[in-house]
């Protein structure tokens, strides 16, 4: 997974380029490259893309709705490249499944970095344990990567996936916003602990019967949020 293909999406040939010749210094010698939001899309659905690195601004279309297009075709992590630093712009991409947000001006070596942790972390999830964790109305199968939710299979983003592992690996215990960033997100990229509250929002859309009113993944006011190991009253 580490020497996964690498897509790269962006308007600007001579940023295409030295990002590509930056990635191969780094060890990364897979690379795919588009200049279009169909472009793009297109070599999605014909190659299997480890990882996307998107500029949200294209000729043919905006970032955020190719990168909504992109989940529906893979989980492969999509890493935002833009001008716009605005928190607005990152919720909205974390929001439609981004893994990670870089803005523009940039160096390029951080760039190549972060991509480098992203596959690293692709490959430590296919060589994960073999447990499996089931509560009942779900089930998490660390080894395959799998949820299932009332025995089917729900697709989950990698960020997704390691943070509900760690709360399946610590059920019962709280843990604050700060802690869960630290645990899950630190060790494979830099980011903001904002992202953490939405990711929790995106796995009760996937596992709660009732979003709005969480039996699984519950907050404890003032100090954090817990995965419930037995819930009481699902349906």
């Amino acid at each position: 997974m580490e020497n996964g293909t690498v897509l790269l999406v962006d308007d600007e040939q001579g940023l295409l380029d030295l990002l590509a010749f930056t990635l191969r210094k780094f060890g990364i010698p897979n690379l795919l490259t588009a200049t279009t939001a169909h472009e793009a899309l297109e070599i999605i659905a014909r190659h299997d893309v480890s990882l996307i690195v998107l500029d949200v601004m294209l000729p043919d279309g905006d970032g955020f709705d190719v990168c909504r297009r992109i989940r529906m075709i893979t989980e492969a992590p999509v890493l935002f490249l833009t001008a716009k630093n605005q928190d607005i712009h990152k919720i909205t991409g974390f929001e439609l499944g981004a893994d990670d947000y870089i803005t523009k001006p940039f160096n390029p070596t951080e760039v190549a970095a972060r991509v480098q942790v992203h596959l690293r972390r692709m490959a430590k999830l296919q060589t994960l344990s073999k447990a499996v964790y089931d509560f009942g109305h779900f089930k998490l199968n660390k080894q395959s990567g799998q949820l299932f939710v009332q025995g089917r299979e729900v697709s989950c983003a990698p960020m997704e996936f390691l943070l509900l592992a760690f709360f399946c690996e610590h059920p019962n215990f709280i843990f604050t916003v700060s802690e869960l960033y630290a645990k899950v997100w630190r060790p494979y990229q830099e980011g903001d602990e904002k992202t953490v509250v939405i990711h929790i929002s995106r796995i009760r859309k996937k596992i709660e019967p009732d979003p709005g009113r969480p039996q699984f993944l519950v907050n404890m006011k003032g100090l954090g949020y817990k995965l419930v190991k037995k819930a009481r009253n699902v349906q």
